[in-house]
């Protein structure tokens, strides 16, 4: 038996003042009767002795060591640009161009 009718999700439409057709109302709550049925299938299972987690699997984020090392010398680098102004590369504007 449906959990979620279809009066039901065109009765949430109308409130979001969103217009389904009724092929569109009777999928959604088709969609919604099983997203429903799994949280429930969730909740049958779910017991105070499993801790509650994110992810399957614990996370650690790796880093290293920021490591201080000689950059590319500005001018070289400008060198090899098409064009350059002011110690930077210039680029064609493509913004408030109409």
């Amino acid at each position: 038996m449906s959990r979620i009718s279809t009066d039901e999700v065109a009765r949430v439409a109308g409130l979001a003042h969103i217009a389904l057709t009724p092929e569109e109302i009777e999928r959604i709550a088709g969609e919604l009767d099983v997203i429903a049925a799994s949280v429930a299938k969730v909740s049958e299972v779910a017991t105070a002795d499993i801790p509650a987690t994110s992810h399957a699997i614990p996370l650690t984020n790796v880093m290293r060591e920021d490591v201080v090392s000689p950059t590319l010398d500005r001018e070289e680098v400008l060198s090899q640009a098409p064009a350059s102004e002011e110690g930077m590369f210039l680029v064609p504007q493509i913004l408030g161009e109409e």
